[in-house]
């Protein structure tokens, strides 16, 4: 059993979606949010996990704030940690002690559109397809290997909204399906480069999501 802790600043639709998946062999044991009206939290007890706010605003800076959460984290003893929607730049040091089991789900498809205002940039560039990237978390943002990418188009008379939907669709599809492989150990890290283990074609060579 892996077991898994959630992180969140929002009403966490992503969570929601790992939680309801009811993936074999995962155990949510808690999430956690740096905002205590952070309306995911509120879904999550109602079912009975864990959860907790640590609001960054009470530390005096990212360091503080950074050690204070892993103190938490670390509590509950996690196979993987994954940032479902959490709104903080996180510390090298944060991400070095995660190393290989903190996952996070982008809304573009990286590399393109790292950061912030991501639907935004993708209709101002006239983008033709956008999507979503699942990746590793390394210290440099947005910029981990890659586990998996979920495409949609850019229609006619899209708005940030109607775009942000159509990938959030998605994402609800997608990163349940990558938890299930980080759980049954099918992810493999070559490189800048992920191997997932459970897609083999026919001649044994490995199939990429991503």
């Amino acid at each position: 059993m892996k077991r898994i802790v959630i992180l969140i600043s929002g009403r966490g639709s992503n969570m929601q979606a790992v939680v309801q998946a009811n993936i074999a062999q995962a155990k949510v044991v808690a999430v956690i949010s740096n905002r205590a009206d952070a309306a995911g939290l509120q879904w999550a007890a109602q079912r009975g996990l864990a959860t907790e706010a640590i609001c960054h605003q009470d530390y005096a800076g990212r360091e503080a704030f950074d050690t204070a959460l892993m103190a938490r984290i670390d509590a509950y003893q996690p196979d993987l940690v994954l940032l479902a929607g959490f709104m903080r730049i996180l510390t090298p040091e944060f991400c070095e002690h995660y190393a290989g089991r903190l996952i996070n789900i982008h809304p573009s498809l990286l590399p393109a559109f790292p950061g912030l205002h991501t639907h935004q940039r993708a209709l101002d560039s006239g983008c033709r397809v956008a999507g979503c990237t699942i990746h590793f978390v390394t210290a440099q943002l947005d910029c981990g290997p890659i586990i998996a990418q979920g495409v949609v188009p850019v229609v006619n008379g899209d708005t940030v909204d109607t775009l942000a939907q159509r990938v959030l669709r998605v994402e609800h599809e997608l990163l349940p399906q990558v938890v299930a492989d980080f759980v049954a150990d099918n992810l493999v890290v070559e490189g800048n480069r992920v191997n997932n283990l459970s897609i083999v074609n026919e001649d044994g060579s490995v199939c990429l999501k991503n």
